[in-house]
């Protein structure tokens, strides 16, 4: 599905303030503006994200969700600092453009960025995608993710983001606290993947760039041959971390053509079509680009789903409160259950995969 088709009117309560937007970026540019027009992109579950027209040239700002409190959940600091780092030294890092963190420009911070064209996938599958493109779909996600990993944080002016030391303890501690502070309903399996994953954690990695959220509807191809991806998005979780961390994440949005049914529907990409890796497959390729050792593979990937439960919860919980409107959060605890269930299946086998 193009970028392009994807707007729509932006939802009540999440309207910009053009006027402040445009004396804004008027001041930081140097140059009077003509005119703006913003609509918005209707999918997501965390940040907002929206289509600003400026004299008729797109661009793409981002902010975070009305009423959150989760501050480091939606860094929009963070991720423009990550992509002007990362942009001047890969082309599929969007090249940011302003960012303010003045709450009389938003209301909260945000940052402005250049339009990246292209095909994004979501879970429907493309016409055409036939078992060679699904290959080649795994291999091009799986490969820039390894591409990413590569890079020295050092080189490319990232050496001071994040904290590698103790970053696994880090991450497993917190996600649990967030967890628990959010937690609605009774959800058992939620407190016995914890419990198993405080007593499995290994020692952390060293520190390379991760991204915290690499998935298919996270990344621009430049056409349906899917042979090349010209853009990398949402980068506002992005740290300096283990590596395994990142690729667990990865697993853990992948559901296979076994996986419950259920599970097909929290599905963020076509991963279940005939010709996709497997998740096994997916970790065996990484090992064998990274030559890393993915013997705790299994926490990884459980990590990954524990933590996307407990998002799926902190957004479910905004919704009971009333923060926000959006109809769409109202089943998502049952999203949280169902990837609890899972977790706890890949705990009880031992295994990632279902084969």
């Amino acid at each position: 599905m193009s970028i392009e088709n994807r707007t729509r009117a932006v939802r009540d309560g999440e309207e910009l303030d053009v006027l402040k937007l445009k004396a804004f970026l008027e001041a930081q540019w140097g140059r009077p503006i003509g005119n703006i027009e913003v609509e918005q992109y209707p999918g997501g579950y965390s940040n907002l994200t929206y289509l600003v027209r400026i004299d008729d040239v797109d661009h793409v700002l981002r902010r975070p969700p009305f009423g959150s409190q989760v501050k480091r959940a939606h860094d929009m600091g963070r991720e423009f600092q990550v992509l002007s780092a990362l942009s001047q030294h890969r082309d599929w890092a969007p090249k940011p453009l302003a960012y303010s963190n003045d709450p009389d420009v938003m209301g909260a911070e945000f940052y402005l960025m250049k339009k990246v064209d292209g095909v994004i996938l979501r879970r429907k599958a493309p016409d055409g995608l036939d078992e060679d493109k699904a290959r080649r779909l795994s291999e091009t996600l799986l490969d820039t993710l390894v591409d990413l990993h590569d890079l020295d944080p050092k080189t490319v002016g990232l050496g001071e983001l994040g904290r590698p030391d103790g970053y696994v303890e880090r991450q497993v501690r917190g996600w649990v606290k967030r967890y628990d502070k959010s937690a609605t309903d009774q959800i058992e399996d939620m407190t016995r993947v914890a419990t198993w994953l405080e007593k499995e954690m290994p020692p952390s990695g060293p520190g390379v760039i991760i991204h915290n959220d690499y998935k298919f509807d996270n990344v621009v191809y430049e056409s349906s041959d899917f042979e090349r991806i010209v853009g990398v998005l949402d980068w506002e979780m992005a740290t300096c971390g283990d590596a395994l961390m990142d690729l667990g994440t990865t697993l853990s949005y992948w559901v296979e053509a076994d996986d419950a049914d259920g599970l097909k529907n929290l599905s963020f990409g076509p991963t279940s079509l005939p010709g996709m890796f497997t998740r096994q497959e997916l970790a065996e390729r990484y090992a064998h680009k990274t030559g890393r050792d993915l013997d705790d593979v299994l926490f990884y990937f459980t990590f990954g789903l524990y933590k996307t439960a407990v998002v799926l919860q902190q957004i479910y919980y905004r919704y009971q409160q009333g923060l926000t409107k959006d109809e769409r959060f109202a089943g998502l605890i049952f999203g949280v259950r169902l990837l609890a269930e899972q977790a706890q299946r890949a705990i009880d086998r031992g295994h990632i995969s279902n084969r």
